[in-house]
């Protein structure tokens, strides 16, 4: 099971404390893969593919240069040129509405098309199977669908579910619903069937249903932010006040935290965003805000 703890600190300068997230796009060395489905958890092996040595992607009919420098997006990286022109790699996302990165041989592309062509090239070069392929890109959506729907595996069938009803814990799979011809629930806490007579929202009848996120909300101990004045205790996991995330502070650097799943800002030690906090390293006008109770919804727009 992933870890549900993101530690991530911000400090005056973001980029200096920003760990990067994206990963580097290699070619794989072909290994046998033999999935019992496509829909399975990751394993700690590396996906079962080994990585090769990096290599630098270019478009077709583009200038290669000698060397190739790899590099995550910043906005404040001024070698990054932005402009309102047509995506010259795929014409069907002409009407996605983002600025297109104009590149090094003139070509403008949208993000989607970038991405899109970048992954075409490394199952091109890693020489993957169909059944390769399709695993890699079953991983993808599901790990997507978790991480920004906050989507979970149905316990009858393993189809990934979106809780339409953030207040309920009583959830339908349509999958299993469909193949036994009857209802199927379950209970979004503890992922067992529900076995509740009423239509309680806020708990079923199973008796080992716990709500995770707040028992760690609520005995996480407490830590002092070091480079932080008048901090001396604080819960050391905060739900992110905007997506409820659970975030876990380093005790050091500043109190500003960027959650890396809305990407929101905000104060570590009172919970507000950072825009109606003060600054960095000073105490915050309303103290220490108390243990969270309850896990905020993300009420996306």
């Amino acid at each position: 099971m992933r870890r549900s703890l993101e530690t991530e600190t911000k400090s005056r300068n973001p980029a200096a404390n920003r760990r990067c997230v994206s990963h580097a796009l290699r070619p794989r060395v072909r290994t046998k893969l033999t999935p019992s489905t496509f829909d399975a958890e990751p394993s700690n092996s590396s996906d079962n593919l080994e990585t090769g040595p990096n290599v630098a992607l270019q478009p077709e009919n583009c200038t290669s240069t000698a060397e190739q420098e790899e590099r995550c997006y910043d906005p404040n990286d001024t070698r990054f040129t932005f402009v309102d022109g047509e995506d010259e790699m795929d014409f069907e996302l002409n009407d996605y509405k983002s600025l297109r990165a104009k590149m090094s041989c003139g070509h403008t592309v949208t993000p989607t098309s970038l991405i899109n062509w970048c992954r075409s090239k490394v199952c091109k070069m890693a020489l993957l199977t169909p059944a390769e392929t399709t695993y890699i890109e079953r991983r993808m959506f599901n790990r997507v669908a978790k991480e920004y729907f906050g989507a979970k595996k149905c316990p009858g069938c393993e189809s990934l579910v979106v809780r339409e009803d953030q207040n309920h814990l009583r959830v339908c799979c349509t999958v299993c619903t469909r193949n036994k011809a009857r209802a199927y629930e379950f209970c979004w806490q503890c992922l067992k069937k529900w076995t509740h007579p009423s239509e309680h929202a806020d708990h079923c009848a199973n008796p080992e249903c716990v709500n995770q996120p707040l028992e760690i909300l609520r005995k996480c101990p407490e830590i002092t932010l070091k480079d932080v004045k008048m901090v001396i205790s604080c819960p050391s996991v905060r739900a992110c006040p905007t997506c409820g995330l659970l975030i876990e502070h380093s005790t050091i650097q500043c109190k500003s935290i960027v959650c890396t799943r809305c990407e929101k800002k905000f104060c570590f030690v009172c919970l507000k965003l950072s825009a109606d906090c003060d600054s960095y390293y000073s105490a915050c006008s309303d103290g220490v805000a108390p243990r969270q109770t309850s896990i905020p919804v993300w009420k996306r727009k």
